[in-house]
């Protein structure tokens, strides 16, 4: 038996939308913008749990609905942080809005991050391109907690500096005792820092202990492939490997089988999966 996180139990109807305000629209990079949102209804506020990795479905009347995955959380005003790219009908539809205005929002959904495991282990996050705001929630709790883990790594990758997202976050999460590590596929003149694809740095670490060792990796495909391959090679299983999953989620709960993967439903199953869980299906051509 391969063990999992399980979803988080939902507390409300799965298929009812609230309706949710956007208090703030923050540029991220060049069609990347989070958006904070506030449930119009107390209630559904105080009833709207999250672990981190989970996704909500945003629903804007007349244009679609698109999973997001839940980026951040602030307590002090009650508000949740998406991270979206423009990308569709839908997200393009988002890209309109402006604080004030309101849209539909449903969940959360899925499994997360295996966090509780962490406690007392190293933790080494991968991300690359829009792989980073899954993770972001895993990196406010560690830094909330940050005596409960061992060395922290985040290693996060783009394909040019200005797409890297929350770079004014970093030097804040390296006083917290994360060390950062970003790389871009492609420097102007002015960019000092690493030049070449995420699973190099991986390679490169200088402190990762294979006993003591989780990683969990979101972004392209082909990205946490080959660092998968290089974890590998430094001594880590698969059954310390945790990867984040996108598919094509339609009603978030495994009716409609638009995200099925393998004998896996993302929405319900993932999209957080133990690495060895999914790596027979990530080889099979067609997905």
């Amino acid at each position: 038996m391969m063990p999992g996180i399980a979803p988080a139990p939902s507390q409300t109807n799965p298929w009812q939308s609230h309706t949710v305000v956007i208090r703030n629209v923050e540029p991220e990079a060049v069609g990347v913008t989070t958006y904070r949102l506030a449930f119009r209804d107390s209630s559904a506020a105080r009833a709207f749990r999250f672990r981190p990795g989970q996704f909500s479905m945003l629903y804007l009347p007349g244009v679609g609905e698109v999973p997001i995955g839940i980026s951040g959380h602030s307590a002090t005003d009650q508000t949740w942080s998406y991270t979206v790219r423009v990308a569709g009908n839908t997200t393009r539809g988002l890209a309109r809005l402006r604080p004030g205005e309101t849209l539909g929002l449903r969940g959360p959904f899925g499994s997360c991050w295996p966090l509780d495991r962490c406690r007392g282990a190293d933790v080494v996050l991968v991300a690359g391109g829009m792989g980073l705001p899954p993770l972001r929630p895993v990196i406010d709790e560690i830094v909330r907690d940050r005596q409960q883990f061992g060395h922290v790594t985040l290693i996060y990758g783009a394909r040019t500096p200005d797409a890297l997202i929350y770079p004014g976050q970093y030097a804040a999460w390296s006083r917290s005792g994360i060390d950062v590590q970003t790389t871009v596929d492609q420097a102007h003149l002015s960019w000092i820092g690493n030049v070449g694809v995420v699973p190099l740095l991986v390679d490169r670490l200088q402190r990762l202990n294979r006993e003591r060792t989780i990683m969990m990796i979101c972004g392209p495909e082909v990205m946490m492939r080959y660092t998968v391959r290089s974890a590998e090679q430094r001594g880590l299983s698969t059954e310390q490997i945790w990867s984040s999953l996108e598919r094509n989620m339609q009603c978030a709960i495994g009716l409609c089988g638009h995200c099925q993967f393998g004998p896996e439903f993302l929405c319900k199953d993932g999209p957080v999966f133990r690495y060895d869980r999914v790596a027979p299906w990530l080889n099979v051509e067609g997905f």
